[in-house]
């Protein structure tokens, strides 16, 4: 299966074009539906694919988490995604993929592979209100195939914290606030448990924000405010301090976002301040390709709350002189 992941070095050249490459999966048949349904998942989360190892099971994990396997010596949870997400398939999971994001590795158990697929992140698109209920908000973006099949971009990091069991709570311990009323971030993230996260930590922050689901929905915010900036004779940096945006969005993505705000005059002195679990080095130069500021692995509640306290006094204080 190790064939499936060649020509590394062209996948590295993808930022700042707004497209990506899946890796297609399929959970089995759904007895509920009579469908079998195929799934994606971003080729720069997989590590590898392989045969389901032996696995262990461990007490007191969610039902989804089957156990533990043993790769190369480390212990790594192993997720039913079929039974994750309310499916009853009709045959055994006997491939894992292995992921590696938000700094954490971890197994999903998958009925088969299909191939991996580039793709323009314009033809990933916001799932309508109704697929989006009916696996509970599990899915981020859909696209359609030229043979008609619905591919679903999951919601890895949904599922990441959701089996995980951290505490949000005890994640926000010591962040304190920045003891201003003046101050407002934009953010983007097509996660809405990432979404959640940052919103907490802003609120904990007393920092005021607004949100978007995509780049495309962020980019067009900054343009109404670019506009209103314009209007009224001020700068947009006057109504948004600094821009956080993820990188894996349908639409838009994170890089295309970053290159769109830094060619663009009307936003100089605004940091883009890139917050993904694609948390590699080779992740992080890519954003930096692009004019990114800074890079915060999700989900790191006090780092990201130092960043944007150190960016944001940081600029206030350049104002005042």
């Amino acid at each position: 299966m190790s064939e499936l992941f060649n020509n590394i070095d062209a996948r590295t050249r993808l930022a700042g074009t707004n497209k990506l490459e899946i890796l297609l999966f399929a959970l089995g048949l759904d007895n509920r539906t009579g469908r079998r349904e195929t799934f994606g998942i971003n080729v720069f989360k997989v590590r590898e694919v392989m045969r389901t190892p032996p696995i262990t099971a461990a007490p007191d994990m969610p039902a989804a988490v089957k156990g533990m396997v043993s790769l190369r010596g480390v212990l790594v949870p192993v997720v039913d995604l079929a039974d994750y997400i309310g499916m009853q398939p009709d045959s055994a999971r006997e491939i894992m993929i292995v992921t590696e994001y938000n700094g954490k590795t971890q197994g999903f158990l998958v009925e088969s592979v299909d191939t991996i697929l580039r793709l323009d992140w314009a033809q990933m698109r916001v799932p309508p209100q109704m697929l989006a209920s009916n696996l509970g908000g599990l899915v981020t973006a859909v696209t359609e195939l030229p043979d008609e099949r619905l591919v679903m971009m999951l919601d890895v990091e949904r599922v990441l914290a959701e089996t995980a069991r951290e505490d949000d709570t005890l994640l926000m311990n010591g962040i304190q606030t920045l003891g201003r009323d003046d101050l407002t971030i934009l953010f983007a993230d097509d996660s809405s448990v990432a979404r959640g996260q940052i919103e907490r930590t802003l609120a904990v922050l007393g920092i005021k924000h607004i949100s978007a689901m995509n780049g495309r929905a962020a980019w067009d915010e900054l343009q109404r405010i670019a506009t209103l900036a314009e209007n009224t004779g001020k700068s947009v940096i006057d109504y948004v301090q600094l821009v956080l945006t993820d990188v894996e969005m349908p639409e838009m993505d994170g890089y295309l976002l970053t290159k769109n705000i830094k060619s663009d005059p009307r936003f100089a002195g605004i940091p883009v301040i890139m917050h993904s679990s694609l948390s590699s080095l080779s992740n992080q130069q890519l954003g930096r390709s692009v004019g990114v500021d800074e890079y915060v692995p999700k989900f790191e509640p006090h780092r990201l709350a130092e960043t944007l306290g150190r960016r944001l006094l940081g600029l206030t204080a350049a104002a005042a002189n």
